[in-house]
């Protein structure tokens, strides 16, 4: 079907619409956007000026993409939004550009989930396939891997990482990087050893989810100090791809790692 614009909608002239694309009532779709083909917008969502997404993409109404950074800095430069395709916005979910300060642009990759009030901040990298429930706010600079899921009314702080499959739980507070695979929650999130039943719906194989199991007890309840318990985990385990990749993430850490909650509510002790 070809481009639908409704009537009451204002699309700038200047505005790059891919095939199949639908624009609904009262939408507003500024001068510098790239939009994909095949993406819908609702009614009253927008597109502001630096934003650019592939296709299939489903912004749902009074979303609003592509606005201007929340940053005390931020003097009006060009600096961008660039999203993948086959995302869905839900309603009144924001996203913010990047900043000269920071890196200029807000990724979002493709297939993901952004359920009502989320905001996604300035520099924000978010991978694929990563849900982000209702009335998530994350502050500027955050990394999410591919796969993370993130519960409802998280607060994540600014340069935080959450790693890929990673899940967070809601009404938590996350000030320092979750590490990959794993699951943390709290008012100040502490970790609650790996993400056992998402890992095991994504397919991993039980030899892996093993393998992370004994890394994480290595790395987080051997007592040993914190490098040396890294290097035993890749002495044992450096077979297993996953395991390097969680060595590499806590010791590429800034922010520090979330600490141990010293007990598991998902089967690890």
């Amino acid at each position: 079907m070809p481009t639908s614009i409704h009537a009451t909608a204002v699309v700038h002239p200047g505005a790059k619409l891919g095939e199949n694309v639908t624009i609904g009532a009262y939408c507003v779709i500024e001068e510098k956007v790239e939009i994909g083909d095949g993406c819908i917008f609702d009614a009253f969502s927008q597109a502001k000026n630096y934003t650019q997404m592939g296709p299939d993409n489903h912004i749902h109404s009074y979303a609003c993409i592509g606005d201007a950074p929340q940053h005390l800095g931020f003097k009006g430069e060009e600096t961008w939004v660039r999203i993948g395709c086959d995302n869905h916005f839900r309603e009144y979910v924001t996203v913010h550009r990047g900043t000269p300060q920071g890196l200029a642009v807000t990724t979002i990759g493709s297939h993901c989930l952004f359920m009502a009030y989320a905001h996604v901040a300035h520099d924000c990298r978010i991978g694929d396939h990563v849900i982000v429930a209702n009335a998530v706010s994350m502050a500027g600079h955050v990394d999410i891997g591919d796969h993370a899921i993130v519960s409802g009314m998280a607060a994540v702080q600014q340069y935080a990482r959450i790693g890929e499959y990673a899940f967070l739980g809601g009404l938590s507070g996350y000030s320092n990087d979750v590490p990959p695979y794993m699951l943390a929650q709290g008012t100040r999130a502490k970790l609650y050893g790996p993400n056992l039943i998402g890992l095991k719906r994504k397919g991993f194989p039980s030899a892996t989810i093993g393998a992370i199991k004994k890394a994480y007890r290595i790395i987080f309840r051997s007592g040993l100090m914190r490098e040396e318990a890294l290097a035993k985990a890749l002495e044992e385990l450096s077979s297993v791809p996953e395991v390097v990749r969680l060595v590499e993430f806590v010791r590429g850490t800034v922010r520090g790692i979330s600490s141990d909650a010293g007990k598991s509510s998902n089967g690890d002790d």
